[in-house]
């Protein structure tokens, strides 16, 4: 069962380079964390999509992908926003985008508490408001909104993969949540 959201931008690389690139070198990506912010800024709700793994496991994730040849940062949150929400999300880009975190994927445990069994990754971690309307992408069950409280419970961070349930724990702290 392939689970991947189509890539609208094919031909980058194929499957067979990707690997190879992967057994190579860190992949650069972007991830996002959707957040709804209350009148005076603060975040109030973090979007989370719900989705199933190629071994049928339910998970928790955000927004993520690789950055291509040549594309900006900001292109490419852009890019990915659209592609994993809908092109009606409307996010909320500051004129610097500044990453809350740059986090560091292994393919086995490290220091970093993060793993994608695939590769060494690097990614640049955003929280991006969005206004719009939000239709979680083709692979994902569900787009879920949760209070930074309900993002925290145990039961929640045992839904994420590859320790990125860290993520959102520094994501919050980021934004100044003290919950």
């Amino acid at each position: 069962m392939n689970v991947r959201t189509p890539d609208p931008y094919p031909g980058w690389l194929s499957d067979e380079d990707l690997h190879e690139a992967r057994q190579r070198m860190p992949i650069l990506y972007v991830e996002a964390i959707p957040v709804r912010l209350d009148p005076l800024g603060y975040v109030n709700e973090l979007g989370l999509l719900y989705s199933a793994d190629a071994q049928g496991r339910f998970l928790r994730t955000f927004v993520s992908g690789r950055v291509m040849y040549r594309e900006t940062i900001r292109a490419a949150l852009i890019r990915h926003i659209e592609k994993d929400l809908g092109p009606m999300t409307l996010p909320q880009l500051p004129p610097s985008p500044v990453p809350f975190t740059v986090a560091e994927y292994f393919p086995s445990p490290s220091e970093t508490g993060l793993t994608d069994e695939r590769q060494h990754a690097v990614s640049l971690a955003y929280i991006v408001p969005v206004r719009g309307e939000l239709t979680p992408r083709q692979d994902a069950l569900e787009l879920t909104w949760l209070s930074p409280a309900d993002a925290l419970s145990p039961e929640i961070q045992n839904e994420f993969a590859g320790g990125r349930g860290n993520l959102v724990r520094q994501a919050l702290a980021h934004v100044g949540y003290n919950g």
